[in-house]
């Protein structure tokens, strides 16, 4: 007989089944014709039937009789019986089996089948009835007559597998095989009720999602065009929404501003929180969260500002100009933080203003002087009642943008107690490996804080904690020379002086030798602060007189500066006017600049006691026991008898304190002229620490210390020779007037200032 290979059906006895023409293509006709006789075997694997062999077939299949085609050529053959395989044979031409005929086993009766059948004939037109093809199903199920139509009909539908589909076919017992179809329909049934309800709730879910999503978009729609009749009614939750979206923030930040957004819907105007929510969105969404493009820097134009700006600083200068040229190279933010050390007025802040108009940068200054709380620098936690943001992201905030130029002023005057240390806040700030996610505690997300262009300002670096210190790249900014500060006045004070005051060059003329009485009799800082403050003086009491209609032009002299001025010339230290054993000049820093002072040392009779007066620290009281070894040691002779005197050291100025390591050759020579009773010329200066081998240490501050020699008519200073490196900073129109001696030790000293020195 000749086989038709089937596959993902079933096919049972006492049906007709119907087939298109095209499921027989490559079968002869005379095999086709009416009453022959077919076997239906079902593969185990889908292939095509020129690749079946006969391993590819399962051995139980049905027999069935071919019935006259109808008018488009489709057959339909009648199934009459289960049959097993005996022998099967694959040709090119066609596959033939020789099969025998499967008894059955009779074990379900007539009308218990008729009743399962009628229950599942119910349960499918019930089920089918929920969909729009119900109708058209309801006549295709009523048209079955027993349960084997129903599974063949249904079975490309059913979820089985292949070796389910063929354990129908093979089973023998009546009621086995009727077990097994009616467990199929009914899974089949159940599995689409399934299915059907998931669908339901998915397509409920969906519709209710479209629902609210076309709702919002006519609600956005709709408050779009009542903000752009009304912009000054737009609610704070929407400018809110929208500047979120502008600000370009990072993946945190945009999380925790959508999330404080939501908590301000839900809070309400009313609520008790809502002014901590506004003002932390409000805070986040003004920062400039993009980066800025970076600008090609043009040195040229930036050394022309800084001299147009600042007049010398040439060292400063020249380390800035290094900086941008950088920066230009790498194209991004680089190098060492700087840190400019000087005293008041010598343009450490103001030269910060002029970098960032070199590099065409937002400028914005940052005031630590006196902070001793961190959440200063990184801000107060949003838990606390009156949280703000710290001064670093406040000035941010108020630059605009991601890379400006940001003067942090004073760090020098930073504190700590209870509440914190300040300085250690500023390690993450300053350091480049660390202060791309910043976190301030206010805010609680990351910023890039690498593109600002840190400049850090101070007096001195002896309050500086040495790991912040070790950040930055002290740039030492020495007082102005008078020739300097002569030069600043004329091209920067005075005309700044009278712009302020509204006065024209016609209405104000201050003289050449004026300017220099000014400078020298009327300042005494190493900056140019006080110097500024007379020329606003000045221009005051023009603007009184032109008002007033006295003049319209007035000429300052030397002579008019005590009437205008209206207060008595500063009295500079000057050389003494007589020399006297015991007594000798020193140089000294102050955070104003250089000054000299005077050394005094007197013997009294009396116990062997030393008094030291003048307001001195600790630092210079060692220095002046370390001065009385020495001199005990190169004198023994003439300090035999000190053990029944009274010596006693004084430094004038005593309401001024006085400390630092500078004066210990000063304290040496002054008690060596004592006791060998030899005058020092007022003439000499010196500066420098002495050990008790004798030997002369480097101090700092030299500039500053040769500056205030050259003011006070000094013509020779001694310095140690360690400190001749720091004469490149030493301005050339202070060394041309001073005769600088490096020493080594301080039996050097002495045998020039008092002839031939004893032996160490």
């Amino acid at each position: 007989m000749l086989v038709i290979p089937i596959y993902d059906m079933i096919l049972l006895p006492d049906i007709t089944f119907y087939f298109k023409k095209e499921f027989f293509d490559g079968v002869a006709a005379e095999d086709l014709a009416p009453g022959q006789e077919v076997v239906f075997l079902m593969q185990k694997e889908g292939k095509n039937r020129s690749e079946l062999v006969a391993d590819d077939f399962y051995p139980v299949g049905v027999a069935g009789r071919v019935e006259k085609p109808d008018e488009e050529g489709n057959i339909s053959i009648h199934v009459t019986e289960r049959v097993r395989v005996l022998e099967i044979h694959v040709s090119e031409e066609k596959i033939s089996a020789a099969a025998e005929p499967l008894a059955e086993t009779e074990d379900l009766a007539e009308a218990e089948e008729k009743e399962r059948f009628d229950r599942m004939k119910n349960s499918l037109l019930a089920f089918a009835q929920n969909y729009q093809w119900g109708i058209w199903a309801r006549g295709y199920i009523l048209h079955w007559k027993n349960m084997s139509e129903m599974v063949c009909a249904l079975s490309a539908y059913l979820d089985l597998t292949d070796k389910e589909r063929y354990e129908i076919v093979k089973t023998n017992s009546r009621a086995g095989r009727a077990e097994r179809m009616e467990r199929a329909i009914y899974e089949f049934v159940e599995t689409a009720l399934v299915r059907q309800e998931a669908e339901s709730a998915q397509k409920a879910s969906h519709e209710q999602v479209y629902r609210e999503d076309a709702i919002r978009k006519q609600i956005d729609f709709l408050q779009g065009k009542l903000d752009e009749m009304h912009p000054e009614n737009i609610s704070d939750v929407r400018r809110f929404e929208t500047k979120i979206k502008e600000a370009g923030m990072n993946g945190t930040a945009l999380k925790e501003a959508e999330k404080i957004l939501n908590r301000m819907k839900q809070e309400g105007k009313d609520g008790h929180e809502y002014g901590m929510l506004y003002d932390y969105l409000d805070f986040v969404t003004t920062l400039s969260w993009k980066k800025e493009e970076v600008s090609a820097i043009d040195l040229g134009k930036a050394e022309k500002i800084l001299d147009e700006d600042h007049y010398g600083l040439l060292k400063v200068k020249k380390r800035i100009v290094e900086q941008m040229a950088v920066m230009e190279l790498r194209r991004q933010q680089s190098g060492s933080i700087l840190l400019f050390v000087g005293a008041p007025g010598t343009g450490k802040t103001s030269i910060g203003k002029s970098i960032a108009k070199a590099l065409g940068r937002r400028y914005v200054r940052v005031s630590l002087g006196g902070v001793r709380d961190e959440a200063e620098i990184r801000g107060h936690r949003r838990t606390y009642i009156g949280a703000m943001p710290g001064r670093i992201m406040e000035g941010m905030k108020q630059s605009g943008v991601s890379n400006p130029v940001m003067v942090l002023d004073e760090v020098d005057k930073l504190s700590k107690d209870y509440s914190g240390d300040p300085a250690s806040a500023l390690l993450e700030v300053l350091d480049p490996e660390q202060n791309n996610t910043f976190t301030d505690h206010y805010m609680n997300v990351p910023y890039d804080l690498s593109d600002v262009l840190f400049v850090c300002t101070a007096n001195s670096t002896d309050t500086i904690p040495e790991p912040l210190l070790n950040r930055m790249e002290v740039i030492s900014f020495p007082g102005y020379t008078p020739l300097e500060k002569f030069q600043i006045a004329r091209r920067h004070l005075l005309p700044d002086a009278m712009k302020k005051m509204g006065l024209k060059a016609a209405n104000l003329k201050i003289t050449d030798e004026a300017l220099h009485c000014v400078i020298r009799d009327y300042t005494m800082e190493s900056g140019v602060r006080g110097l500024k403050k007379r020329m606003e003086t000045l221009c005051r009491c023009a603007a009184v007189r032109l008002v007033k209609g006295e003049k319209k032009h007035l000429t300052v002299s030397p002579k008019k500066l005590p009437k205008y001025l209206d207060r008595r010339p500063i009295r500079h230290e000057g050389i003494l006017e007589e020399k006297r054993p015991g007594i000798v000049t020193g140089l000294a820093w102050t955070q104003a600049g250089g000054d000299i002072l005077f050394i005094e040392t007197l013997l009294n009779d009396g116990s062997g006691r030393m008094r030291i007066t003048g307001q001195l620290g600790d630092v210079m009281k060692e220095s002046a026991q370390i001065a009385v070894s020495l001199v005990r040691k190169l004198y023994p002779k003439e300090t035999a008898d000190w053990d029944e005197c009274d010596l006693h050291i004084h430094v004038p100025s005593g309401a001024v304190p006085k400390d630092g390591p500078s004066a210990g050759i000063t304290l040496t020579t002054a008690l060596a002229s004592l006791v060998t009773n030899k005058a020092v010329s007022p003439s000499y200066a010196m500066t420098g620490e002495v050990s008790l081998r004798g030997t002369v240490m480097p101090i700092g501050g030299l500039p500053e210390k040769l500056m205030a020699a050259e003011r006070a008519g000094i013509s020779r200073v001694f310095i140690p020779e360690e400190n001749v490196d720091d004469l490149d900073d030493v301005a050339e129109e202070v060394k041309e007037k001073l005769k600088i001696i490096p020493v080594k030790k301080v039996t050097e000293v002495l045998d020039k200032v008092l002839g031939a020195a004893p032996e160490f």
